[in-house]
């Protein structure tokens, strides 16, 4: 696809690959790329599948794909050019390639599969202790163990302050280090992801709270003719969504258990819907009384935070028809969807669909209530 535009405006993809550090691929592959579909999801590993023209006598099937251009572990940089301005879309792995040959000219292809680079912390299971160190410092350590790949650390402290004390306890770390790294976000009521960009090669690695506040990006205009933007857009509110977690904590000298106060999630979720929705189910968590006060709070937050939002919203959009690439885990209005549902959202997922002559977006948007908080929404 490379310089050929896609649909009526000016959109480029350029591929980099190579074994760690990439340079852009030979001409011949980017004139064979057939499609890309690339999906960012907050709090999941991001993955990509890209689709080769696989002509009989062509470079791939020659030389390149015998000689391992494509096997797995085979590092891969998507960038996205749109209106002149580039946007790392992807910089993961191969892990799987699948060959289709056919007996018609022009319909073999090679299917390359694969995921962002939080595979390397998901191939080796480890155990490791961290003595006196909170949870943020822990995931310091781990994610200094891939700087080499340009991952750089966008770690925050966490929203309840957890003193680690060695005589009392000693943390470790048994399994990989993603498995570990989120089990600290969940813990925490923070998510963890790899965001690619800005320059090829390079990656910012967040743990922490949603990007839930600044600036929006533009808005999702659906229903408004002429100034539609979103082809599709629909909403459901699951009133089951939300549930009301308790903790109950133990005191070690008293052993008199005493049921921790419910918190307020607006640190880590500062609210996007007017009108929230109350908790319909309550659920006890386990093994709190075990655990020290700040442990327990931090675990009580992060449960009521993660289930409270019961708007979801879909849709797709055309990035030509648009005018703007939407970003994933960042927050876009809407307007046009009626009173109920327009207003803030938070971007959960987006699937990059490219084709020659096509760019679209499938998304999934949430929010924990109906009505917006204001009576304006960026255009």
């Amino acid at each position: 696809m490379g310089e050929t535009p896609v649909g009526q405006g000016p959109v480029h993809i350029t591929l980099h690959m190579g074994p760690q550090l990439t340079k852009p691929v030979p001409q011949e592959v980017t004139e064979a790329l057939l499609s890309a579909q690339i999906t960012a999801t907050a709090g999941e590993r991001s993955g990509f599948q890209l689709a080769f023209d696989l002509t009989k006598n062509g470079v791939i099937s020659r030389n390149l794909l015998p000689e391992g251009f494509f096997d797995p572990k085979t590092r891969v940089v998507v960038t996205v050019t749109v209106k002149g301005t580039p946007e790392v879309l992807l910089d993961g792995l191969i892990v799987r390639q699948e060959v289709g040959a056919s007996n018609q000219p022009g319909h073999s292809t090679l299917t390359v599969t694969g995921e962002d680079l939080t595979l390397l912390m998901d191939l080796e299971e480890r155990t490791d202790r961290y003595p006196n160190l909170p949870p943020s410092q822990r995931v310091l350590a781990i994610l200094r163990r891939y700087s080499e790949y340009g991952i750089r650390p966008d770690v925050y402290r966490e929203h309840i302050t957890q003193p680690p004390h060695e005589n009392l306890r000693v943390h470790y770390q048994t399994g990989t280090d993603l498995q570990y790294v989120n089990e600290l976000a969940r813990a925490n009521g923070y998510t963890f992801y790899l965001e690619p960009g800005p320059n090829p090669g390079q990656s910012s690695a967040r743990w922490g709270p949603e990007v839930r506040l600044g600036i929006r990006q533009h808005a999702l205009n659906v229903n408004m003719d002429a100034n539609s933007t979103v082809d599709q857009l629909t909403f459901a509110y699951d009133g089951t969504a939300r549930t009301e977690p308790q903790a109950r904590v133990q005191d070690p000298g008293t052993r008199f258990s005493s049921l921790l106060p419910q918190p307020s999630i607006s640190p880590l979720r500062p609210a996007l819907g007017k009108r929230p929705t109350p908790a319909l189910k309550r659920k006890t968590l386990s093994g709190t009384a075990k655990q020290l006060r700040a442990q327990a709070e931090a675990e009580l937050l992060a449960q009521a935070a993660v289930s409270a939002d019961v708007i979801s919203g879909s849709g797709s959009l055309d990035v030509n028809r648009h005018g703007y690439l939407l970003q994933p885990r960042q927050l876009v209005g809407v307007r046009g969807s009626g009173r109920a549902y327009d207003g803030d959202y938070y971007v959960k997922s987006v699937t990059h669909n490219l084709r020659p002559g096509s760019f679209q977006q499938n998304f999934t948007l949430s929010r924990e209530g109906l009505e917006a908080q204001s009576g304006t929404v960026r255009p």
